[in-house]
Parts: C-alpha cells; structure tokens; sequence
C-alpha cells in the first residue's frame, strides 16, 4: 500500500498545447483501505467513435469551456457525476494524438474526493472501472501488439480493453509513480 501523491508533484502544469481539441480527466483518490485508484469508464458499445473503449472522462473543448481544465471537469460531472468541486488539479501528463493526428488531447491529472455515487451517464459511460494504482504498476498485467507498424500497450480489466491513447496516458502516469 503506498502513497504515491509526492510523486505526481513532478507532472509539469497543464497546458493546453496548439491544436488542442479535447481535455481528459485523471482522476486519482486514495481508496478506504489507503490504495490510489484512478478511474475509468468504458463507452458502450453502440457509440459512433471509440465504440467499447475503456477510456479516461473527457471530451471535445467547448466554445464556452474557459481552458482544457473546465473541459476535462465538465466532462467528469457529465459523464460520470463526478463534481467539479471535488476536483484538485495536480498537474498534466504528455498530450496526446491518437488515432486521428489532428486530434490533440491534453490529460488532467487530479487527485479527486470520490462521492459515495459515481453514476455513468448511459449514453455515454458503459461501465466504471476503478483499479490501484498497484495493478497498473504490474508489468506482467500488460501486454504489446503490433498496430498498423506501431507498438502498442494493452491492459485487460473483466469489463473490457484499456489500450491505444488511453494506455499510453496510463503508461505516461506510471512513469512519474515508479
């Protein structure tokens, strides 16, 4: 059971890149029995893009949206009820372009009070997912394929496959908790 909260003092401050164009939460809480859990949710099935993905809560910046923070925590309530009260910025992890290079994500990194109710929005949020930090840190939980000439990173959870920019904002953050 180790803290990891000193560690993340590192992540440089959240920046929003040029060609910017959408804003994930990470949001991390030390669970009852002091564990750090980050949470993830997993889209269903029958969305347009990214259909079945186990993704961090975000989504596109908004017009009205102040900076990539408002966006990633509107996101969060959103989609998962998670309020945006309860939400301490630490940092920011490495952006990311995935499979569509014009899109631009920048990773939040927030330590967050979880409420007693995470509620998923349906049309947006399958399931919740919420590891340890500790299983993440378990390299032999991870595996690498071949994609298109690319490695990449893919972790199994029983409610389905964390891999492509997800993975690798997860493999970014667990750099800085190693």
């Amino acid at each position: 059971m180790a803290s990891y909260w000193q560690e993340l003092n590192r992540l440089p401050p959240v920046v929003a890149p040029p060609g910017a164009r959408a804003a994930v939460l990470v949001p991390l809480y030390d669970d009852d029995d002091g564990d750090m859990r980050v949470i993830l949710t997993r889209r269903p099935d029958d969305m347009r893009t990214h259909a079945g993905d186990v993704v961090f809560p975000g989504g596109r910046i908004e017009e009205a949206d102040r900076d990539v923070v408002e966006t990633a925590t509107r996101e969060a309530w959103e989609e998962i009820a998670l309020p945006p009260g309860n939400v301490d910025v630490i940092g920011s992890l490495q952006a990311v372009s995935p499979r569509n290079p014009d899109m631009v994500i920048v990773p939040v990194v927030a330590r967050v009070e979880r409420p007693d109710r995470l509620e998923p929005d349906p049309v947006e949020v399958a399931a919740i997912i919420e590891p340890t930090v500790d299983e993440l840190l378990d390299e032999r939980r991870w595996r690498t394929e071949d994609f298109y000439g690319r490695t990449l990173w893919f972790f199994e959870f029983p409610e389905g496959i964390l891999w492509g920019a997800t993975a690798f904002m997860v493999r970014d953050l667990l750099s800085y908790l190693r």
